[in-house]
């Protein structure tokens, strides 16, 4: 089960919203559904939590690159929502081609199912094996609202949203739209 709540912060402090994620096909699509929810600068937060596996936090101020966290990057890459979250750049690795042609030109007989040089066939799941398992992203992206990294770090994914909201002095408005 998953839940995801946008935190926006106002001149009255935070304000919380339940947000439905099934139009949102990457991290861009994502920030702009965060700054629709922003006041000013002010920055504004996407929670996204699968129940006991992973939780994820973007942060959005203004016109700046999102800022993102995922607790278990392993995890989140089963996971529609958490490969929103999980781009080439936060992984390391390169863009993937989009070319046709691009990806034409690339072809060196070991493709999926086929054989490489060693003789050990392509099995496509080269990427997964190369998702960390752990914490991946901005670990200070909450610092200067009260929750240092190392306190991000510590937390379980069944206590997480909870604690934040909590670090932020908002743990009703979040409540309120769980």
């Amino acid at each position: 089960m998953y839940f995801a709540a946008l935190l926006a912060r106002t001149e009255d402090g935070w304000e919380a919203s339940d947000t439905e994620l099934d139009d949102v096909e990457t991290l861009a699509d994502l920030a702009d559904l965060a700054r629709e929810a922003a006041t000013d600068d002010e920055p504004v937060l996407v929670c996204i939590e699968q129940e006991a596996a992973w939780f994820g936090i973007v942060r959005v101020d203004g016109e700046d690159d999102p800022r993102v966290f995922v607790s278990d990057a392993a995890a989140a890459t089963r996971s529609s929502y958490g490969e929103i979250l999980l781009s080439d750049e936060l992984l390391g690795r390169e863009p993937e081609d989009t070319s046709v042609l691009d990806r034409l030109a690339s072809l060196d007989g070991t493709e999926e199912g086929e054989p490489d040089a060693a003789g050990e066939e392509a099995t496509g799941e080269e990427d997964a094996e190369q998702t960390p398992v752990g914490p991946l992203g901005d670990s200070g992206l909450l610092s200067d609202l009260g929750l240092g990294s190392r306190a991000l770090l510590g937390l379980t994914p069944q206590d997480a949203l909870s604690e934040i909201a909590d670090a932020l002095g908002c743990p009703d408005v979040l409540e309120a739209v769980r």
